[in-house]
């Protein structure tokens, strides 16, 4: 923003508009910020961040840090204005105790001061501040420093003045209470995904991520820095680099309709999936809404009139649909809404009716450019969507032959699947287990009331590098299919998942915990993320844990997940004897434990672990299962040199 804009607009504690007080976020805080758990808790960091970026939005910051202090503590800095600390006339109190103790205050009502906004709902810091045990705000504004610290909300004295600066900014530092959430350890790569993300989303500004609790080899504390001066252009690179290009450069589509900023990069390539990843103000919209609405339609409209026009599809006797435009392009939405309307506060969603014919019209435009000025990447493009059309079109009759089997008479699963008593999906799980011996441990320990087992014969094909058509045809993908009593095909998409009919509210997968047994989960869970993502969404998938160990002296035994755990159990067990006397058994294989040792230790509530499997972050794990799963070596051989120290490999 220019020094004219900002000198017309004055940020000061009058511009902070109060709409209602900071009532029931301790007692109720997944209403504001999703849940308690671990998605929860990360969430406090992106409502604390939204601030920043939305002054970096307005042109008065550059630079913003994050840092996980060594007590699980987070520190938010950034270089802006400053939160206002002078007088709020209405509230009778420091503008900088209202926005930090008052839920909706803030600057992001008052259209004069911010035009756009991530953290619209004006909710953000303050349900930060309301289920913090303690947070501290130090604000370098004007030449001085003021601070003000709160518990669970609450200031614990009037904001104060404690020195002068010759900097400006907001720093903010918050721990989470602990009687609120599920756990209070935040995860590293967590935040530097999403810190990546809005580097890309907002082109030019620096985010800075420091770990005080984990030391490089100098001793010093891991950091990173993300900075991307091409933007969406970059985004796309990135999201897509394992894969392998159809068109030498993602195309770049930037433009205002209506009052909304558009921007939008995409690129073809030579996978079978689709991955479009959309945000609005900076919040990642993983349910879509109507700005994906818009860009579909304008995507089918424009290519389906260049290839008529062109006479590129004249030969072809077969109708082409949307799904086709879209199989192997990978695309990044954003657009900039000043009063975008999202379901709940968590803003997963976009409703503006208005945004549809805005993203539309200008990708149109930009899309026709495009075709008309490169006519050898167009056709390129033309004939990627003529085979996926045929390739939609056997997968349809596939999946018709896999759909017409009745699980319930067993024609699609002669003996395999051994069904539970009980019919109601909210009680019912099925486990699917790899290999028959361990399948046969896990009908005779089971409880049949509620669990079902279906053994998995070797490993099922790798999704990411079939055509659709031949997963459909794979054995044991029809298997898991058929089992699921779920349909393909809802809605007039005939991708989209029908869950009417789905038989398991828990999708459980057992695997040996060796190198085999990882790789077929890896196979299981790229299915389901490129398949039946919608059950992931649900959180209906889990991994089971089996241990890894059996420690054992005389009478008395240990199971252990870890090797910390190991080690423990073995000096607990030798008591003042010597460790030697301790027995270790390593478990390398589900068949290995006798049907009463696999109930005890990963299929009994009571004392079992699962791991749910979620999806933080649509766009890292699209790229995580196309660098595991796909063609490109190079990319592969990257991930496992960077991440082999945290791996526990059986040679």
């Amino acid at each position: 923003m220019s020094d004219g804009a900002e000198n017309r607009t004055d940020y000061s504690a009058n511009n902070i508009q109060v709409l209602e007080g900071l009532e029931a976020v301790r007692k109720r805080p997944a209403m504001y910020i999703g849940d308690v758990g671990t998605k929860g808790l990360h969430h406090l960091i992106w409502e604390v961040v939204d601030n920043s970026i939305d002054e970096a939005m307005a042109g008065h910051c550059d630079t913003i840090g994050v840092t996980i202090e060594e007590d699980n503590s987070i520190t938010v800095q950034d270089n802006g204005r400053g939160i206002p600390t002078g007088y709020h006339d209405k509230e009778k109190k420091s503008a900088l105790e209202v926005v930090m103790t008052v839920l909706h205050a803030g600057g992001k009502f008052d259209k004069d001061t911010y035009k756009v906004s991530g953290g619209l709902h004006g909710v953000g810091v303050s349900c930060v501040n309301a289920v913090s045990k303690l947070l501290r705000a130090e604000v370098h504004r004007d030449g001085k420093i003021f601070e003000q610290e709160y518990r669970a909300g609450k200031p614990q004295y009037d904001v104060r003045e404690i020195g002068t600066t010759d900097t400006r900014g907001t720093f903010i530092q918050f721990w989470p209470d602990d009687t609120i959430f599920e756990t209070t350890t935040f995860k590293y790569e967590t935040v530097a995904n999403r810190l990546r993300e809005l580097s890309f989303l907002n082109k030019g500004i620096t985010l800075k991520l420091t770990d005080k609790r984990n030391l490089d080899d100098d001793g010093n504390p891991v950091t990173d820095d993300f900075h991307s001066e091409g933007g969406l252009v970059e985004f796309v690179e990135y999201i897509d680099q394992s894969r392998e290009r159809l068109i030498p450069m993602p195309m770049y589509m930037e433009g205002e309709k209506d009052g909304v900023p558009v921007e939008v990069s995409m690129i073809y390539n030579n996978s079978y999936s689709e991955n479009v990843s959309s945000f609005v103000n900076n919040i990642n919209t993983v349910e879509g809404g109507t700005h994906v609405s818009g860009f579909r339609m304008a995507l089918t409209r424009t290519l389906k009139n260049y290839a008529d026009k062109s006479g590129m599809l004249a030969k072809e006797k077969i109708e082409i649909s949307g799904d086709d435009f879209r199989e192997g392009l990978t695309a990044v939405i954003s657009v900039k809404v000043a009063e975008p309307q999202f379901e709940g506060q968590t803003k997963t969603k976009l409703g503006n009716s208005e945004v549809t014919s805005a993203v539309s019209g200008c990708v149109q435009e930009m899309l026709e450019n495009y075709l008309e000025e490169n006519p050898k990447e167009a056709r390129t493009i033309v004939d990627k969507v003529v085979v996926a059309a045929k390739a939609r079109i056997a997968a349809k009759k596939a999946r018709e032959m896999v759909q017409r089997k009745n699980v319930l008479t067993g024609s699609g699963l002669p003996g395999k699947l051994a069904d539970c008593a009980n019919s109601d999906p909210a009680v019912c799980e099925v486990y699917l287990v790899e290999g028959d011996s361990a399948g046969g441990s896990a009908k005779q320990g089971r409880d049949r009331a509620f669990q079902a087992i279906l053994p998995l014969r070797g490993k099922i094909l790798n999704v990411e590098k079939a055509q659709e058509y031949r997963i459909y045809e794979n054995d044991e993908i029809k298997n898991i299919i058929t089992a699921l009593g779920v349909r393909m095909g809802r809605d007039g998409d005939e991708r989209a998942l029908n869950m009417e009919k789905l038989r398991y509210h828990k999708i459980i997968i057992m695997t040996d915990a060796d190198i085999d047994g990882s790789h077929i989960r890896t196979l299981i869970l790229t299915f389901f993320y490129r398949f039946m993502k919608e059950l992931i969404e649900k959180g209906y998938l889990y991994i089971a844990q089996p241990p890894f160990y059996l420690v054992k002296k005389g009478s008395k035994s240990e199971y252990c997940w870890t090797e910390d755990q190991r080690i423990a159990a073995v000096k607990r067990l030798a008591g003042n004897g010597k460790e030697e006397s301790v027995g270790v058994q390593r478990y390398k294989g589900l068949g290995e434990m006798n049907p009463e040792q696999l109930w005890e230790t990963t299929m009994d509530p009571e004392g079992r672990t699962l791991k749910q499997v979620t999806i933080e972050s649509a766009s890292e794990a699209d790229l995580l299962f196309s660098v595991l799963m796909g063609d490109e070596v190079a990319p592969r051989r990257e991930f496992i040199e960077k991440n082999a120290k945290y791996a526990h490999v059986d040679v």
